[in-house]
């Protein structure tokens, strides 16, 4: 049968492989966050899970979409996997770890995903971002609808999948952004503030940030 339009797909909304294997019925926003430099301290291909660091206020504002039963998916790119940097071992204890400090202050990641992709390595892919992979996946194992979603992250290719889905790009820079991103973030129309807790208030229009 073609022209079906029984999942709820029509003009106007995004359409992607995976938008098309969900149903309009049970679809729900999200907040694809970023890890490094976002989440957590960004160490520069990181490999020592015991140096995960939670970046200020980081839980308070997965906790406030806890609360708001938005669901958090982590879209991480792992390119130290490729050069050789760590392992996918490394990042599995890290990633347990993030979950272990989120948890001891009653917040939780729903989800994580990551590209171990380089490339000048590994040659090119599709679930490095910007690039859309990881979120298709996503998508289709949470049944997420990606144009009501909040992508957030400090780098620009964090927040530029918003654009393709028709979701609200919030960019939160950290020590490791550069000038280039902030200006083409505000020229392309995202939004840009100084905190994760700020993003978090910003997307679930919370007066106050969740900072306590």
């Amino acid at each position: 049968m073609t022209g079906d339009k029984s999942d709820g797909h029509s003009a106007g909304l995004p359409d992607t492989p995976a938008m098309r294997r969900t149903s309009r019925a049970l679809r729900r926003r999200a907040a694809f966050i970023d890890r490094d430099g976002t989440l957590i301290v960004d160490k520069n291909y990181l490999k020592d899970a015991a140096q995960v660091e939670l970046v200020p206020h980081a839980a308070n504002a997965v906790r406030a979409f806890n609360y708001a039963l938005v669901p958090v998916i982590v879209i991480s790119n792992q390119s130290g996997i490729a050069r050789g940097l760590l392992t996918e071992a490394d990042y599995r204890a890290q990633r347990a770890r993030l979950d272990d400090l989120l948890e001891e202050r009653s917040a939780f990641v729903d989800d994580h995903y990551h590209c171990p992709h380089h490339p000048e390595v590994t040659g090119a892919c599709e679930c490095r971002k910007p690039g859309i992979g990881m979120y298709e996946q996503a998508i289709v194992e949470h049944q997420l609808d990606a144009a009501a979603s909040f992508f957030i992250g400090d780098k620009l290719r964090d927040v530029l999948p918003a654009r393709r889905y028709g979701g609200r790009g919030i960019l939160v820079p950290s020590p490791e952004t550069s000038s280039d991103d902030v200006e083409a973030a505000l020229a392309a129309g995202f939004d840009v503030v100084t905190s994760l807790s700020l993003a978090a208030a910003l997307a679930l229009d919370l007066p106050h940030p969740p900072e306590s």
